[in-house]
């Protein structure tokens, strides 16, 4: 049975509680889930103790932000210890940033003619890690935008009006913290960032696998990611990037899954 290592929950920019995102895991026939919120552990309690009430096997996990050379690329962290003091308070300074980065952009937004109310970004967002979808869906309930990706094109994208720089975090030091927290650290979805020039460098600072099955990566890309995983002894891991039934784009849970032998890999990467 397939396992899916890379799904969002309301804890950051999903739709779907953690308890729930289990729960329809389990009915999809589904082997495993890790839950990868952005730059946030809140989800893993709630999301393990469903896990444990259904005897279905939950993983912790993590997807940090980062950037090199104005470049985005996110780091997967699977298997770390949540409570670590450094990870935490690495969390922290993400979330401080990420409620700075939005006031930022809702007032280019408000510059441009355009009220977005800043307390109901808060609501959408609840006590999950804000962030441009959440911009982005404001606006659709506004009726200025159909979609979350019409609205990254016109306003929240690089370069856009009312882009705002996310705060500077590597992809060396994101790999060097989920090691430090005796986690597993995996390159994400390396088709879809271009960035195959930072897998060597990574590998010397401690990557351990890349996310080689992505709803986005061609057979070709996966054929190509399987090849370099082969050449630097990395885990091939796989997962939808699901962020629930109400996004409008990645909305399938188990679009692009790993063989279910990739958790006991990474278990045993994680005991070292």
């Amino acid at each position: 049975m397939p396992c899916d290592l890379h799904v969002h929950t309301t804890a950051s920019d999903g739709t779907d509680s953690p308890a729930t995102v289990v729960r329809r895991a389990r009915e999809a026939g589904l082997s495993a889930l890790a839950i990868t919120d952005h730059d946030s552990v809140d989800g893993l309690g709630p999301a393990l103790e469903e896990g444990r009430r259904l005897s279905f096997t939950v993983l912790s996990g993590v997807e940090l932000s980062t950037e090199e050379g104005n470049q985005e690329v996110h780091i997967l962290g699977y298997l770390f210890e949540p409570g670590n003091s450094a990870l935490r308070e690495q969390l922290a300074l993400f979330r401080r940033a990420r409620r700075e980065r939005v006031v930022k952009m809702v007032d280019r937004l408000r510059i441009l003619g355009i009220p977005v109310d800043l307390e109901q970004v808060w609501q959408l967002a609840g006590a999950g890690a804000v962030g441009r979808p959440h911009v982005a869906r404001m606006l659709i309930q506004m009726g200025v935008v159909g979609s979350v990706s019409e609205a990254f094109e016109k306003y929240l994208g690089r370069d856009r009006p009312a882009y705002v720089p996310r705060y500077k975090y590597t992809p060396a030091a994101a790999v060097r913290l989920i090691r430090q927290a005796g986690g597993v650290a995996v390159l994400a979805h390396p088709g879809l960032s271009r960035c195959d020039h930072l897998i060597s460098p990574l590998v010397r600072q401690g990557l351990q696998g890349l996310e080689v099955y992505y709803p986005a990566h061609s057979q070709e890309m996966i054929w190509h990611y399987r090849r370099l995983c082969r050449r630097y002894g990395l885990v091939a891991t796989g997962g939808s990037d699901y962020h629930g039934r109400e996004d409008r784009e990645n909305n399938l849970l188990g679009a692009a899954t790993a063989p279910d032998e990739v958790v006991s890999l990474l278990r045993e990467l994680a005991r070292g």
